[in-house]
């Protein structure tokens, strides 16, 4: 479990595709143990090794093919998160750190301080979207500024974002991880089997 709060942007430092993908990350994080959950842009991998200034992670075929992990090349950034702790904050919303599916970006366009980015979003993901809800864009929790249309989500990018995740360098055309708000993936689901 996660939070969509990026602790940190770290690198691809090397990246092999043979029967699922190994990443191997740089990223400023202490004390990562082998076999705790790391969001990677939103997807929640293993880390199988630890080395000096990083870890590596093994996404299997089933996670390359419901994300971009099998585009990735090495040098490219990522946002990182590590898994949530029993009694840490919650500052964003509860992220599973199951990538739902892939977006594209249609639109980025300046609002005095913020960044508007309306998104393409797979039906399942639109379906639990609400104004003010939550969704995960690459790791990240985001707010849903509006619903433009049937199959986009629009959300509000602050500085503070944009300067601390991957988030800062979108632009039109740009492929993301998304992941929909989990409460309303379960009340979906529950309406679904009501009927």
């Amino acid at each position: 479990m996660f939070t969509g709060i990026v602790e940190a942007v770290g690198r691809l430092a090397a990246v092999s595709q043979n029967n699922g993908a190994v990443l191997r990350i740089t990223a400023p994080f202490r004390a990562v143990k082998k076999g705790e959950s790391i969001a990677v842009n939103g997807a929640c991998l293993t880390v199988e090794r630890v080395l000096k200034g990083g870890f590596t992670v093994h996404a299997v075929a089933t996670t390359i093919g419901r994300t971009l992990i099998g585009d990735w090349r090495k040098g490219q950034l990522v946002n990182l998160e590590r898994a949530l702790r029993a009694g840490d904050r919650l500052g964003g919303h509860f992220v599973q750190g199951h990538v739902d599916g892939v977006g594209t970006v249609q639109r980025v366009a300046a609002a005095d301080d913020a960044l508007l980015v309306d998104i393409r979003v797979p039906l399942d993901v639109r379906e639990t979207a609400v104004p003010h809800g939550a969704v995960t864009v690459d790791g990240v929790s985001l707010t849903v500024n509006a619903l433009p249309s049937a199959d986009v989500v629009q959300v509000s990018l602050v500085p503070f974002t944009r300067e601390h995740t991957t988030l800062g360098q979108i632009s039109r055309g740009d492929r993301v991880h998304v992941e929909a708000d989990v409460l309303g993936k379960y009340v979906r689901q529950l309406c679904r089997s009501a009927r």
